[in-house]
């Protein structure tokens, strides 16, 4: 799976901007699209406008870690790995009906309810999220995004930034280098991603997070690995102090 996303709706950290440049990397949307497209037969790429756009492919799959992909109105979302909670997730976000609910339909469901009703928090969604798991979710009417990794990084899943700006974020480490050069790093365990939040632990929802610069084996300065600062002070809103708001609310611009 593959997302590239322009900084209007998912800004690179500065953590994963490398030094060392892009010398010999692509760069752009249409670029990358063809360098998945090239080596990964059969591929299925999306176009969101300027936002950026999506790839999935099937191929190859592992079958403990699935790939999924799925689209529900203006919400898609791009899966791999599996969730073990499924009954009582169905059961929470109201589609206990709904026999082919799968990891995909759970999570727009989710995200829409904290995008419309509340009072979820990203870090709730993410949390409650029992299995191995990476995802990556894009709102094209909201034009946001929600991405995350469970605690164990259990699933290969990297991002980095190209010479234009870009996010780019795959399960396939070869596309990322390509695209990013030594801007690039493993997504950080235990964390999720939002347009308006950033870059947050849903372990640690209060704590910031901070970069670590990573050296590659040729001691090259290769983008950064983000972790939790635990020295952080800065106090955030409880979320069990979020007040109950109508579904036309959009809890999408508060994290």
């Amino acid at each position: 799976m593959l997302a590239v996303f322009n900084q209007t709706v998912a800004k690179s950290p500065e953590g994963l901007k490398s030094p060392e440049g892009h010398s010999g990397a692509v760069a752009g949307v249409g670029q990358v699209m063809q360098l998945f497209s090239s080596s990964h037969e059969g591929a299925v790429t999306v176009s969101l406008g300027s936002p950026g756009a999506i790839a999935y492919d099937s191929s190859n799959q592992n079958p403990f870690l699935p790939r999924l992909f799925g689209a529900v109105d203006d919400i898609f979302c791009l899966f791999q790995g599996s969730i073990e909670n499924i009954t009582s997730l169905k059961q929470q976000y109201g589609l206990s009906n709904n026999s082919t609910a799968n990891e995909v339909i759970i999570l727009i469901e989710a995200y829409r309810s904290l995008r419309d009703r509340g009072p979820y928090h990203p870090s709730n969604v993410a949390r409650d999220l029992i299995g191995k798991f990476s995802f990556i979710l894009f709102d094209t009417s909201r034009k946001a995004t929600f991405i995350a990794t469970d605690a164990d990084g259990s699933v290969p899943f990297f991002w980095g930034t190209d010479s234009e700006d870009h996010l780019i974020l795959s399960n396939d480490v070869e596309i990322v280098k390509k695209s990013c050069g030594k801007s690039f790093a493993p997504f950080p365990k235990g964390c999720y991603f939002t347009t308006n939040g950033g870059l947050k632990s849903f372990e640690h929802p209060s704590k910031e997070m901070k970069a670590m610069p990573r050296v590659d084996s040729q001691g090259q300065v290769c983008g950064a690995n983000y972790q939790v600062d635990t020295e952080t002070k800065k106090e955030t809103k409880r979320t069990s102090n979020i007040p109950r708001v109508g579904s036309a609310a959009d809890w999408s611009s508060s994290y």
